[in-house]
């Protein structure tokens, strides 16, 4: 809420300085490590004097920074303490480690109280950025959320079957698209290595073109839990039906959810089942066959 005039000191219990008694003088000025403070109201205050507790209000008023009590004190008395209560009303600013979990509300957290700065994926971009961009950064406004993300291609067609997909495979490197963000898959032989244990969403996509009469084709996401042994993930099957001896199109889907907690023995590879007639499409500035990594989150 908003307050007219001075904001009021919330839970803030401060001892204040030592105040050495002068003969004849009733106010003195209230200091905590030499810097003066003001109490929220005498009615915030515990002020002792010779031993005994004061009443606020008639034994002392408090104006800003200074405490005058109600007679002159004299040599021999003794201003034992002056503690400030702050707004007692209030619970102020917890102490480090005292929110728990079980102490937010529902729905207490938002995006925007958890969203940290931008990322800039300039350097993740091969090629000049679109103009829409303004040939600058491109930036992600949420850090926190994907983190990694990691994307493939065939750059070479080839016919009949992949077991798997072994070579003439390259990172995305066509402006504006993004080529990787985070940490980077790694490939050997067609065999895909996670960088990290987590949460992952994997994704094949696969163009054919039919010349023969070969029709039925297989787009297969493999995976390993020992470095050796590979069994079908995901796979995805159609065929093309040839009209009229000309060449025919075809394009099939396929994804995976993967937990990889040991990035040793889990990986993936992608394999192609097609006819002899059947051609498997790439190519190096555009996905007609493509892989890509997401990771989610943590396992």
């Amino acid at each position: 809420m908003a307050y007219i005039g001075k904001t009021p000191v919330v839970g803030n219990f401060q001892i204040c300085d030592a105040i050495s008694v002068v003969n004849g003088q009733a106010a003195y000025t209230l200091q905590v490590g030499g810097a003066n403070v003001i109490p929220e109201s005498a009615n915030h205050m515990i002020v002792s004097l010779n031993g005994v507790i004061q009443k606020p209000g008639s034994s002392f008023t408090v104006s800003g920074s200074t405490i005058t009590f109600a007679s002159n004190l004299a040599t021999g008395d003794s201003i034992d303490f002056v503690q400030i209560l702050g707004n007692v009303l209030d619970i102020g600013a917890p102490s480090d480690a005292t929110v728990t979990t079980a102490k937010l509300g529902d729905s207490a957290v938002t995006t925007a109280k958890i969203a940290s700065s931008a990322v800039d994926l300039t350097s993740k971009v091969t090629g000049a950025l679109p103009v829409a961009n303004g040939g600058t950064n491109l930036t992600s406004g949420f850090a926190n959320g994907i983190t990694m993300a990691d994307n493939w291609r065939l750059t070479v067609d080839f016919t009949g079957n992949a077991h798997p997909i072994s070579s003439n495979l390259e990172r995305n490197d066509t402006a504006p698209a993004l080529s990787y963000l985070g940490s980077q898959m790694t490939q050997s032989s067609g065999v895909f290595t996670f960088p990290s244990t987590g949460i992952y969403y994997v994704t094949y996509n696969a163009s054919f073109k039919l010349n023969g009469d070969d029709r039925v084709f297989t787009a297969i996401i493999q995976a390993t839990t020992d470095n050796s042994t590979y069994a079908n993930a995901s796979e995805a099957s159609s065929h093309i039906k040839r009209t009229n001896n000309n060449e025919t199109y075809q394009h099939i889907y396929t994804d995976a959810l993967f937990d990889i907690t040991d990035t040793s023995n889990q990986k993936v590879k992608f394999r192609i089942n097609a006819g002899s007639s059947v051609e498997t499409m790439a190519n190096t500035t555009r996905d007609l066959t493509a892989m890509r990594f997401i990771r989610l989150g943590d396992t």
